[in-house]
C-alpha cells in the first residue's frame, strides 16, 4: 500500500463555525476528502482533474 500524505487542509468558507461539512486536502495530482466531524474515519481520494470536473459541475447546478 503506497501512502499518501495530504497537506493544507480546509473546509468551505461558506460553512462559516459549523462542522457538518467535508474538508479537502492536497497532494501532488490527488484531492483527498473527508468529513470534518470523523478526520480518522477514511479519506476518498480523488485525482485532481476529477475533482475540478465536479466542482465545475456543482457550481453550474447552483447558477442554474
Amino acid at each position: 500500500m503506497t501512502t499518501v500524505r495530504l497537506t493544507a487542509w480546509r473546509k468551505a468558507s461558506r460553512s462559516g463555525s459549523t462542522s457538518d461539512c467535508v474538508e479537502i486536502g492536497y497532494a501532488p495530482g490527488l484531492v483527498g476528502i473527508r468529513d470534518t466531524k470523523n478526520r480518522d474515519g477514511g479519506t476518498l481520494l480523488v485525482d485532481h482533474s476529477a475533482f475540478t470536473t465536479f466542482l465545475g459541475a456543482v457550481k453550474t447546478s447552483r447558477i442554474g
